[in-house]
């Protein structure tokens, strides 16, 4: 199951798609014009089914096989790619780049979108497989939780999802290697705000006051210690305090109130709960060594992306067909995503495609690299066709 022949010569069409969204970037769940081109296209290829407003804006396509199972697996497989854009000015000065001020397409997004188009242009021109090929547009991966949306809105029940697939693309690996992990691949994301009262006063004076600023230096510090030393090494975990705001604006004087900000990223459920559990106690802990008063409000957003080991395993063999040197246990990333909330729902796998020597992930002079769309709409057509192969 190498690279499709034919992604050869439908490159320039899906490259063209890809460019266009770049073009014309929408946020979250205010996608009108890409969830429309998106349902047009769908409705071109021939799909037995297209369905918009999944999840607020999100469209899904079907498309039903033609063959006879070759064996007991699943019948219905989802493939999904995420939609929207990211508030950045865009400074790629390429001739494509977003006609809209501040959005632009930094994460590659478009690619993902054009790449399943083109795997449903495919899967609709042949039906070699036995079953039925769910393609999901999903929208607000950015932090909106369209895949969560998606799910609570029936998306799993309504067309019998039993296992799904998807793929973000990775700057820094060669363009069209494929990178597969079994069990954790990316993080969870928290976020949390400390809020620090103390008693200020004039900064000449400090023995008169309860000082929030020093209160904040001490906690900064001491909330590594979960890391350092409260969690197990080999069980990745990363605390970082990202934003620390004083009421005081004066050079000399002490304000009541600071107030910190920052993220939690873990790679299981269990360090997960003690990071939230830990991060209270250490900050009220702190509060009431030097006697100030500390609030936490600790917000859990996306849980930890898991891939099914089993699903991983069909995931390797075809990226081991495409790419004879894919990364079979590529090292996991500290970042968040969505597609963490389909794996809680179902079975199913996520994997990386190398993005070559681009600039990261959500910088303003990011572009997806067209070179790896072959390899990506190879490896999820391979997904449809291996998991629901004919005698």
């Amino acid at each position: 199951m190498p690279i499709k022949n034919r992604f050869a010569e439908l490159q320039p069409e899906i490259v063209a798609w890809r460019r266009d969204f770049h073009r014309h970037p929408e946020l979250d769940y205010d996608l009108p014009r890409t969830s429309a081109r998106v349902a047009e296209l769908l409705r071109d290829f021939g799909c037995d089914e297209v369905v918009e407003g999944i999840g607020r804006i999100g469209v899904v396509g079907v498309i039903e096989g033609q063959g006879t199972p070759s064996d007991a697996g699943p019948r219905v497989v989802g493939l999904r790619a995420d939609m929207d854009a990211l508030p950045i000015r865009e400074q790629t000065g390429a001739e494509y780049a977003s006609s809209i001020a501040g959005k632009m397409h930094a994460c590659g997004h478009d690619g993902h979108t054009s790449m399943l188009l083109g795997a449903a242009k495919y899967l609709c021109e042949t039906r070699a497989f036995a079953g039925r090929a769910v393609v999901i547009f999903q929208p607000a991966e950015e932090g909106g939780a369209g895949a969560k949306a998606m799910i609570d809105d029936g998306l799993m029940e309504r067309f019998g999802i039993e296992e799904v697939y998807g793929l973000h693309n990775m700057p820094g690996m060669p363009p069209g290697q494929i990178g597969v992990r079994r069990g954790p691949i990316m993080a969870s994301a928290d976020f949390f705000t400390i809020v620090i009262t103390g008693k200020g006063g004039h900064a000449a004076k400090p023995q008169e006051v309860t000082d929030p600023v020093v209160v904040a230096a001490q906690m900064v510090l001491a909330l590594q210690s979960i890391a350092s030393r409260e969690v197990d090494p080999f069980d990745p975990v990363v605390v970082s305090v990202t934003t620390i705001n004083s009421q005081s604006e004066a050079d000399n004087v002490i304000g009541d109130e600071v107030t910190l900000g920052g993220t939690v990223r873990a790679m299981s459920a269990a360090t997960r709960d003690l990071s939230e559990v830990r991060l209270t106690e250490i900050a009220k802990g702190v509060g009431a060594t030097y006697g100030a008063e500390v609030s936490v409000d600790y917000r859990r957003g996306y849980p930890v992306t898991i891939n099914d080991a089993t699903c991983a395993e069909h995931a390797a063999r075809v990226a081991q067909a495409i790419a004879p040197d894919a990364d079979l246990d590529v090292a996991p990333m500290m970042g968040a995503e969505d597609f963490s909330y389909m794996l809680e729902a179902r079975p199913g796998t996520y994997i990386f495609l190398g993005n070559g020597d681009s600039a990261p992930l959500h910088h303003a002079k990011y572009d997806f690299c067209d070179e790896a769309i072959p390899a990506g709409a190879s490896w999820l057509v391979g997904m449809i066709e291996d998991r629901m192969a004919i005698a």
